[in-house]
């Protein structure tokens, strides 16, 4: 598909970008973003907040709305980056913890800070962080290695994650939602959403047709790590042309691509020394099995190969990125940093804080008027050729 056919489509591609925001802009964008997050709590309370954080579409209406650049992948680290500070300085029921880069390490000092402050138990919520980026490096593997997690926790302990990842060779951004209040199962279909361009496939362990592999993989685990070791070798030397007894007759031509499918996310190495932890631990869940400490992607690769060629127990290979409509059009509210869909006017944004400043002032009846205004945008399109790649 080209980038062409894409656009068309109306998708955000998240490309990655160089560059900075210059000081101006970020002190506008900041301005704006607080009066924004005011608004919202005033209207849908903190739980309001969290559940849009968590949605793909609204979360990158707000970048495109502050004036950052509309289809980037700063558009998550810069926004995310923003809101983190504006909660930071006021008290309005909300924190975040992390962000990118090394500040996504700090992630569980900071939760014990909000803890405290809301009074809640910091082990919760480090263990989900944990938890949440394993799915999305380990369980879950496209080739997006994790470089950004920033939690958002509000005063009742409701919860959002935004987290994204980046592959290089395709320098493009992938984008992971998540919402406390719509999780049923960590390891089931977590996501409350993923933003970023479908891959032909990807190691999904974490789909609702791969229970019976989560199953298989926690019964062969409580095995000897060595035997599992032997497995592996067995079905390398099968990719050689060798032929290993099988419980069942794969031939070379069958076994060779798979096994590239599995070489192109990385190395396959198994961390004997992990395996031998969680059968010492009668690891007895997948949640579990994944906050292993050293039970990484190649770990995983090893295994899930394993089960498909020796126990013929199958992970799903459908990438579970989702393709939202973007939302282009909040563009056209003060433009782009990278001049799309034109240029930023400081005037016009000036005018724009200053018109929703005085907007936060007024009560929720007053209020009214200007939602019976947005509705004439609703059904506005912006003429797509103004729509192109920043």
């Amino acid at each position: 598909m080209t980038n062409s056919q894409l656009m068309r489509r109306g998708i955000a591609e998240l490309p990655l970008h160089g560059g900075h925001v210059p000081r101006w802009l970020a002190l506008r964008m900041k301005r704006l973003a607080n009066i924004m997050i005011k608004l919202l709590i005033d209207e849908y309370g903190t739980q309001g907040v969290l559940e849009r954080l968590a949605d793909p579409i609204w979360f990158q209406a707000l970048n495109n709305l502050i004036g950052m650049d509309w289809d980037s992948s700063g558009s998550t680290t810069v926004t995310a980056g923003i809101l983190k500070e504006i909660l930071s300085k006021e008290e309005l029921g909300i924190k975040a913890a992390g962000g990118k880069g090394a500040k996504s390490r700090n992630t569980p000092h900071e939760l014990e800070q909000i803890s405290k402050v809301y009074d809640l138990n910091p082990n919760e919520y480090i263990r989900t962080s944990k938890l949440v980026a394993k799915v999305d490096s380990v369980a879950l593997q496209n080739g997006y290695q994790l470089y950004h997690h920033v939690f958002f926790v509000d005063q009742e302990g409701r919860w959002a994650i935004v987290q994204q990842g980046m592959n290089p060779q395709v320098k493009l951004a992938r984008r992971y939602h998540w919402f406390s209040e719509k999780i049923k199962s960590f390891t089931l279909e977590p996501h409350n959403g993923i933003s970023g361009i479908q891959s032909n496939y990807a190691l999904n362990t974490i789909a609702k047709e791969a229970k019976e592999y989560q199953k298989t993989l926690l019964d062969i685990i409580s095995e000897n790590p060595t035997k599992i070791e032997r497995e592996i070798k067995s079905v390398e030397a099968l990719t050689k042309g060798y032929a290993p007894l099988f419980y069942k007759p794969y031939e070379k031509r069958k076994v060779v691509p798979l096994f590239e499918r599995y070489q192109s996310f990385g190395k396959l190495e198994l961390n004997k020394r992990a395996l031998e932890l969680a059968r010492e631990l009668s690891v007895d869940n997948y949640d579990e099995l994944l906050l292993i400490k050293g039970l990484g992607p190649s770990t995983l690769r090893a295994l899930s190969l394993v089960l498909e060629l020796i126990y013929d127990v199958h992970p799903s290979w459908k990438d579970p990125v989702t393709h939202p409509p973007d939302p282009f059009k909040f563009a056209y509210a003060v433009g782009g940093k990278d001049r799309v869909p034109f240029p930023i006017e400081r005037g016009t944004y000036d005018e724009l804080i200053s018109f929703l400043e005085k907007l936060l002032d007024k009560g929720k009846n007053d209020r009214e008027v200007v939602k019976q205004v947005t509705k004439i945008s609703r059904k506005w399109k912006f003429p797509e050729k103004e729509k192109r790649p920043t």
